[in-house]
């Protein structure tokens, strides 16, 4: 595996495209989906986070339960899912997530609920006094049925110590996984690239996330996410190249032969760069997304949400064929 990464851009780029050639041909796919992030107060402070704030800090918001079915009623028109991640506040009780949950699923049915990262998930452990299990027990009785891939960030112990040293270790990222795929629950999975890291501890990284699959097979899809440093402690560093954004994309697509998709993420990436990623590796531009928030809080200069028409035309004049799925790769449309 280590000889991957003596391999040059074009030569990498080849061999993922041929793997992703192989498994669906031309067609590239995405979901109409909308992004709900609940709140930004969060006992946390991870150093690349330009998100989070604290309690009663300017631009600090929390959304009640009413708040976020409002917010969702002008969105979801067309959409099979919504996304749903937030900061770990400090006084909410697990029961507020249980009843967000299930006024949402009552409130549209029609959504596909895909919500909360491991390190949410962990939170509400231990704020519930439940296992991981009772957790995931509760959650799908209220509408769960997906999670992220958030808070995997590294797992590389010494760089999860400097960049979020307040988040749950790499080993508890992975049993939490393990633990939704073991209760029936798919996940997706993260690398976050770009920030104190080595292509080394990128390879690593796959590598864990390629034995947790062999193991259950419970992740749908893969999604490189590109550190933005504005408003970060690290916000002095230039941003990612868009060399180094491919070769992550082909890396992951090279190593990860066992996870069915890997996402160019447009709204990291920007719109012209997944639309290169295309031809690296990458079969999914994620989704319409709506009103994305959390990147856009560390300086991403894409928008916020793409249309249908915008995501297949970027499919499309790329030279591919723009498939629209529901959340668990279900075919809706073809254009």
């Amino acid at each position: 595996m280590k000889s991957l990464l003596k391999k040059d851009l074009l030569e990498l780029g080849k061999e993922a495209f041929n793997i992703k050639k192989q498994l669906y041909g031309d067609d590239v796919f995405f979901v109409r989906n909308v992004h709900l992030n609940y709140t930004n107060i969060c006992v946390n402070h991870c150093k690349f986070c330009a998100f989070a704030k604290n309690e009663g800090e300017d631009n600090a918001y929390e959304m009640s339960v009413d708040d976020v079915l409002k917010y969702l009623s002008d969105k979801v028109v067309g959409c099979v899912e919504v996304h749903i991640v937030g900061g770990l506040h400090p006084s909410k009780p697990f029961e507020f997530y249980l009843d967000m949950i299930k006024s949402i699923k009552q409130t549209y049915p029609f959504l596909t609920i895909k919500a909360f990262s491991a390190v949410e998930i962990d939170y509400f452990s231990r704020i519930s006094g439940l296992s991981i299990d009772g957790v995931f027990d509760k959650l799908k009785l209220s509408g769960l049925e997906m999670l992220p891939g958030g808070g995997a960030e590294i797992l590389d112990k010494k760089i999860r110590n400097q960049i979020c040293p307040e988040k749950i270790d790499a080993d508890r990222w992975l049993y939490i996984m393990e633990s939704a795929h073991n209760n029936g629950i798919r996940t997706n999975a993260t690398v976050l690239y770009g920030h104190l890291e080595a292509e080394e501890d990128i390879l690593e990284h796959l590598l864990k996330i390629k034995r947790l699959q062999d193991k259950t097979g419970g992740f749908s899809a893969f999604i490189p996410l590109s550190f933005h440093p504005d408003n970060t402690f690290l916000s002095e560093r230039l941003p990612v190249t868009g060399v180094e954004d491919l070769r992550i994309i082909a890396l992951s697509r090279i190593v990860l032969d066992n996870i069915p998709h890997i996402k160019a993420y447009w709204v990291m990436l920007g719109e012209k760069t997944a639309q290169v990623a295309l031809n690296f590796g990458a079969d999914d531009l994620d989704g319409t997304i709506v009103k994305e928030k959390i990147t856009h809080a560390a300086g991403a200069k894409s928008k916020e949400g793409l249309t249908i028409d915008e995501l297949a035309f970027l499919i499309k004049s790329a030279g591919f064929n723009p498939v629209e799925r529901d959340a668990f790769y279900n075919e809706i449309k073809r254009y």
